[in-house]
């Protein structure tokens, strides 16, 4: 399979990790995810009021200089090891 595929398949299997996911890990595949789909994040962070969407934003943000490959392929790798986990 090709990275997209497999990119993919991560996302499927992302949505059955095991409750025991930190919410730590859930940012950084949210990051991830963000930057190998969409790009770098060009809205401005959200409020003090919505800290569940400044968490996400921030994780987004601390990876935007990767390329979409990269950030597909760390995806990949990091939902591998948190199924293993």
């Amino acid at each position: 399979m090709g990275l997209k595929e497999d990119f993919d398949q991560a996302a499927k299997d992302a949505l059955t990790l095991p409750e025991s996911t930190t919410n730590e890990d859930k940012l950084i595949l949210y990051g991830l995810f963000k930057v190998a789909t969409v790009g770098k994040p060009e809205t401005s962070r959200p409020g003090i009021f919505d800290p569940k969407g400044r968490a996400k934003w921030d994780a987004w943000k601390k990876v935007e200089d990767k390329s979409k490959d990269e950030a597909m392929q760390e995806y990949i790798v990091k939902v591998t090891q948190l199924k293993e986990a």
